[in-house]
């Protein structure tokens, strides 16, 4: 991630925490792309980097900055992911990292923070209700400030310079694609991804004076429908939600945070909004899995679902080329796995049994 120094917050190497995130690989899909009439989709996957989402490029950003001013306690609000990578970075830098996650967060992303020595709270309905969501941030800002500590949430309204870091994903896709890509379609809960990609699309074009700069979609499942209808409906303004009621980890923010920045600078680049049900994330969660081989978080499948919708609306020309966001790894979830694969039990069988079914399946009975 590093090698993009002049777009990243200017820091010495020394105080640089790097565990490899970044040049995740653009792979070529198989066999959705073709079934869409898309045969040139790409996943972006995201899920490769080192906790196994693409939050580790903003603690990379964030950690350093923290190293760089001599703060040994980090405090911290996550719904899951920023918090993992928070505690791996933190631990790497020999920085106490203390996160308050959102009620329901998901159980293997709470060991995955507890395991790297983060200290943890959960606060019933924080991440569910806007005003007590606000009400305990208010709480740990204050709690913050009085130790004058930044409170690190991946949302630019927060922290660009974290943020920084996330706008590599354009640029490697920029070179991974040889600046052929039309379309990106990111996942969408408060918008900091988003942001970056249309952001870094915007600043990469820039600086190396880009013509036909490729289109930054905003995806969101309809539970949490705060930008991706109103960008659609060339509305300026991100609508707060009374509570989030998609059950896709990770997106579940009822809060504008960086929503109305993401319908400005998507729209400018000739993006639009796709709202998409539950049931189609997980349809497409499965067969990202089943027919591609990627095993990624309900969230890392939004994106594709956008697409789906997308090639149904005639919004995708034949022959350009596509990529979707994988944001994190299936692993981080598993208790969706076991709700919505319906993957039988394992039963260990006799040695006898066993050999019936190999001759089974010999005579191709089975």
């Amino acid at each position: 991630m590093w090698k993009y120094q002049p777009f990243l917050p200017l820091l010495s190497k020394a105080n640089r925490i790097s565990m490899g995130e970044g040049q995740t690989p653009l792979v070529k899909s198989r066999s959705i792309g073709p079934a869409l009439g898309i045969p040139d989709l790409y996943f972006k996957l995201e899920n490769l980097n080192p906790t196994g989402s693409y939050k580790d490029r903003f603690a990379s950003a964030f950690v350093s900055m923290m190293k760089s001013r001599k703060q040994d306690l980090c405090i911290a609000t996550s719904s899951g992911n920023t918090g993992a990578a928070l505690a791996a970075y933190c631990a790497a830098a020999n920085i106490r990292c203390i996160i308050t996650v959102v009620d329901g967060a998901p159980d293997a992303k709470i060991k995955q923070m507890q395991v790297y020595g983060a200290s943890m709270f959960m606060v019933k309905d924080f991440g569910k209700d806007p005003e007590l969501s606000a009400e305990v941030f208010s709480l740990l800002n204050s709690f913050a400030l009085s130790l004058d500590l930044p409170l690190p949430v991946s949302a630019y309204c927060y922290c660009p310079e974290g943020m920084q870091g996330v706008q590599t994903i354009a640029y490697e896709i920029f070179e991974q694609t040889a600046n052929a890509v039309r379309h990106i379609f990111c996942p969408a809960g408060g918008g900091g991804l988003t942001l970056s990609l249309a952001k870094g699309v915007m600043e990469y074009g820039h600086r190396y004076q880009l013509s036909g700069l490729p289109r930054v979609h905003c995806v969101q499942p309809e539970g949490n429908d705060t930008m991706a209808g109103p960008l659609r409906n060339k509305e300026n303004v991100a609508v707060q939600r009374a509570r989030s009621t998609t059950a896709v980890s990770g997106l579940q923010v009822p809060n504008v945070l960086d929503g109305n920045e993401v319908i400005t600078a998507c729209r400018s680049l000739g993006g639009t909004g796709y709202a998409v049900t539950d049931t189609e994330v997980f349809n497409w969660h499965k067969k990202m899995a089943q027919q591609e081989g990627i095993f990624c978080e309900p969230a890392g499948a939004v994106a594709l679902a956008g697409l789906a919708l997308a090639v149904e609306k005639g919004e995708v020309a034949d022959g350009e080329q596509v990529v979707c966001l994988v944001t994190g790894s299936g692993f981080k979830d598993m208790l969706t796995v076991e709700k919505q694969f319906s993957l039988p039990a394992l039963e260990a069988i006799d040695k006898a049994a066993f050999a019936v079914w190999i001759e089974k399946m010999k005579k191709g009975k089975i």
